[in-house]
């Protein structure tokens, strides 16, 4: 009998190691290169979980009133950020029509969903700053019970470490701006490296070695089919694209 069990919890696990092998899709800012949507909205967070992206790249700032809001650009419509109030930025229409969002919308949309949130901080004027919006961003998201839905990427390596120090346990956090080796990002605790695709051009080995190094690899943003083939015959886990549709198919 334990024989038995022994053999089937290792082909579940061979299973789902199948599964985790298949290289996964990424909706960057949201699946919005489709009627009705527009990048970081709402819109796009739906589409991107009815086509069954694996995750949804959105972005966060907090703005000068603490509150966060998701949206890219630093400046967005005359009106910057971090120094702007919330209820200024969401007064602010995304090209669908939709207002902008608080990041507390956008999860709540979230939640009846199935889509991996892979939440961008944007980095920040002053690294107190960056603290503070992970504080209120794992605060808001234990209330919300996304937890185990959750994926953090940055650019700034002090957000990385914070993320990585204030996310519960386990929680995937990656690093984007690709001038860390596996080995370094292994050390700080990091998920593997997000990266953009002409890095790994450039450091193929990288794959692999964090592959050894029990890391995943996310590539950004690919929306060429040569890049996404490049990518797909490495074995990279994830890639990022603004072609969602396009890169499943490649995949099927």
């Amino acid at each position: 009998m334990k024989i038995k069990k022994l053999l089937l919890a290792s082909a579940l696990l061979f299973s789902a190691y199948n599964v985790s092998a298949q290289t996964q899709v990424i909706a960057h800012r949201g699946f919005w290169k489709t009627e009705g949507s527009a990048q970081n909205s709402i819109a796009a967070l739906i589409k991107a979980d009815s086509i069954g992206c694996y995750g949804s790249e959105f972005d966060v700032w907090l703005a000068a009133d603490d509150q966060l809001v998701v949206n890219h650009d630093p400046t967005f419509k005359g009106k910057r950020m971090e120094n702007s109030p919330s209820t200024a930025l969401t007064a602010i229409k995304l090209d669908n029509g939709e207002s902008l969002p608080t990041l507390a919308k956008y999860l709540k949309a979230a939640q009846p969903l199935h889509t991996r949130l892979i939440l961008e901080l944007k980095a920040h004027t002053t690294p107190q700053r960056e603290t503070k919006a992970i504080e209120k961003i794992v605060a808001l998201v234990k209330d919300m019970g996304l937890e185990n839905r959750m994926e953090y990427i940055t650019f700034s390596l002090h957000a990385t470490k914070e993320f990585i120090r204030l996310a519960p346990a386990g929680t995937p956090v990656y690093y984007l701006d690709g001038n860390l080796s596996p080995k370094e990002l292994k050390e700080l605790g990091c998920a593997g490296p997000d990266y953009h695709y002409s890095v790994f051009r450039k450091h193929p080995e990288w794959i692999e070695e964090c592959h050894d190094l029990g890391m995943k690899v996310n590539a950004w943003t690919v929306n060429k089919a040569d890049d996404m083939k490049w990518l797909i015959d490495r074995k990279v886990d994830f890639i990022t694209t603004n072609e969602p549709v396009q890169l499943q198919n490649l995949l099927k």
